[in-house]
């Protein structure tokens, strides 16, 4: 069920802080039993990818470590896994609000759709990797009764995901060099210099966006000092690209949160910024 990429459903929480109701207790709630649902809802995605991904990760290089694919977790007691989480799970969903189901069945059966048609499609794949952050964010927002909620947040987040997805196969290109189509057949439709230039697309056009949020966006602070966050994602998203590019690291994006300490340090920081602007200031 892979923990360590639950942190990607940390975005849930955007629509509780950038509305300013993070000292709402009742959203709080709402938004941290979505949160952990999710969490649960990601796994049984990642068990049925392993299920369906299996023969190709029993010859990659990492994947083949993988439970499914290594044999240590039967195919059987997996199928069964699936069934009783999401039996339990959907449930759940409804109670918490009609809206969210709608938005974790769709977020589903998108998953569902990726793992078996969408990820081999060059581009296809990376955009339906950008609408699993974005249904994450409208998942918070149907959580929660949002008042200022900018839409130039969901602007930002698709664009940023544009770039993890990129830099992703990048990684993953470089990791595997001339074998790698046979482990992943989409990677066959990229080249690492067209790669190369859609992230310097994407890279750039993020940017922008969040520069235009902090200081055009209707639900700001109107003292500006929004824009003194600005710094902290140029250098995240540089950051980034430095590692894939000089470390050739990437192809785990989650991994690299957990390992890398100046990208660490970074979202800290513009994350202590954000609270300080929205609810000290």
């Amino acid at each position: 069920m892979r923990p360590k990429q639950w942190v990607k459903n940390g975005v849930i929480y955007a629509a509780l802080v950038f509305d300013g109701q993070l000292t709402n207790p009742d959203a709080f709630l709402r938004t941290t039993a979505g949160f952990f649902i999710f969490c649960l809802l990601s796994g049984i995605v990642y068990i049925i990818n392993d299920i369906v991904d299996v023969e190709e990760d029993r010859v990659h290089p990492k994947k083949r470590s993988r439970p499914i694919a290594s044999g240590d977790l039967p195919l059987r007691i997996a199928r069964v896994a699936v069934i009783v989480l999401g039996v339990v799970l959907f449930p759940l969903t409804y109670l918490l609000s009609p809206q969210f189901f709608i938005v974790a069945l769709a977020y589903f059966v998108l998953n569902l759709a990726y793992s078996k048609w969408l990820k081999h499609i060059p581009l296809i794949d990376v955009f339906t990797i950008a609408g699993f952050f974005l249904l994450r964010v409208v998942a918070g927002v149907a959580l929660v009764e949002v008042a200022r909620f900018s839409p130039w947040l969901y602007v930002v987040m698709a664009l940023g995901s544009l770039y993890l997805g990129f830099g992703k196969r990048r990684a993953e290109i470089a990791l595997l060099a001339g074998d790698a189509n046979s482990h992943r057949r989409v990677l066959d439709g990229y080249t690492i210099p067209l790669l190369d230039q859609y992230i310097t697309i994407v890279s750039a056009t993020t940017i922008i966006a969040y520069s235009l949020y902090t200081f055009s966006a209707p639900n700001i602070p109107d003292n500006h000092l929004m824009m003194l966050t600005i710094p902290f994602v140029v250098y995240g998203v540089f950051r980034y690209l430095w590692l894939i590019q000089v470390k050739h690291s990437g192809g785990a994006p989650e991994e690299v949160l957990f390992s890398d300490h100046p990208l660490q340090a970074t979202i800290l920081l513009w994350g202590l910024l954000v609270l300080y602007v929205f609810y000290v200031y």
